[in-house]
């Protein structure tokens, strides 16, 4: 791969990643909405959105060239979906409820730092100093950016179980983000999304089930409905299709540190609408979160980013095997 298509594919993965952390700044705003407003439980929620982007993910399918997953990485795909999908979306859908946004910006900011040390550990990605100062530079940013933020009543105590579940969050992510690099890259987008929206989905019928006749959907706000809209769309199959994108092209650490764009995000939407002021020391954290995403970028990786994808233990299109990596 030449020099110039790999800086293409890599400025093609930073703007994945940097849509994808932009909608989930919106939607932590939403989440906090729903979850004040609705009453719908975090596990009917979870099972709506995973329901509704399988099947987004599946119908996008038919309209693609078939792929075919080999039955050894349906099992890898599986734990994918847990540790990916299920665990981080259900302890962040629950924990919102238990938490105030600012601790649960704080306690997010500890992902890209468990990421560094999983990807060390399974893709033996070197912990550099550029690397380890990058990431630290981002989370001072963060921490500057919420310590100097105005917040006006209405907050409640965060509670011990949300400080947890927001952790089991970060930990499971990074894992996520950690392990299942080389599994992203056998495969086109849609079919790897489509298998792992299935599974996450199944797993929480069990759970869901027994819930949903308690939920009044006919009492629910247009604005409420507005925001679950938002969260089975954007949130869940626009962000997850960007999410393996970014993957494909970019370092795990350097992918999980795009998370610190959601608080920036929390707060440009609360300064939008009165609810916070802008100044110097916000401008600054700001400059900082993404002076720390550039050391990191610029850090030694174990192997340069590539978009080619490992070739699968069956043909990727049924009846021939795959010329070029697929297009996403």
């Amino acid at each position: 791969m030449s020099h110039s298509v790999a800086s293409r594919s890599q400025w093609v993965g930073h703007l994945a990643c940097f849509a994808t952390y932009t909608i989930f700044g919106f939607n932590m705003v939403f989440c906090k909405d729903i979850a004040n407003d609705s009453g719908v439980p975090p596990i009917v929620l979870f099972a709506l959105r995973a329901g509704c982007a399988s099947a987004l993910f599946w119908l996008l399918s038919l309209f693609l060239p078939r792929e075919r997953m080999a039955r050894r990485d349906l099992w890898l795909v599986c734990l994918a979906s847990l540790l990916g999908l299920f665990v981080p979306q259900l302890t962040f859908l629950t924990s919102i409820g238990l938490a105030t946004p600012v601790d649960l910006s704080v306690l997010s900011a500890v992902t890209p730092i468990m990421t560094m040390f999983v990807a060390a550990v399974f893709l033996k990605e070197p912990i550099t100093w550029k690397k380890a100062g990058g990431v630290a530079l981002s989370f001072c940013g963060v921490l500057l950016l919420i310590l100097q933020s105005t917040h006006h009543g209405g907050a409640t105590e965060t509670q011990p179980l949300g400080i947890l579940l927001s952790l089991l969050n970060s930990a499971s992510f990074a894992l996520y983000l950690g392990i299942f690099r080389p599994l992203i890259a056998r495969y086109n987008v849609v079919t790897f999304m489509k298998w792992m929206f299935l599974f996450s989905f199944v797993c929480s019928l069990p759970f869901a089930g027994p819930k949903v006749g308690d939920v009044c959907f006919d009492a629910l706000t247009p604005k409420v409905l507005w925001e679950i809209g938002f969260l089975v769309f954007f949130a869940t199959f626009v962000a997850y299709f960007l999410i393996p994108v970014g993957q494909k092209r970019l370092r795990p650490t350097l992918v999980s540190m795009y998370g610190y764009l959601q608080p920036i995000i929390a707060t440009a939407i609360s300064i939008q609408v009165g609810m916070d002021r802008l100044s110097w020391p916000k401008v600054l954290a700001a400059a900082m979160v993404f002076g720390g995403v550039a050391l990191v970028n610029r850090s030694r990786a174990a192997a340069p980013p590539t978009t080619a994808p490992v070739a699968p233990a069956a043909p990727a299109v049924e009846g021939e095997a795959p010329a070029r990596p697929p297009a996403e």
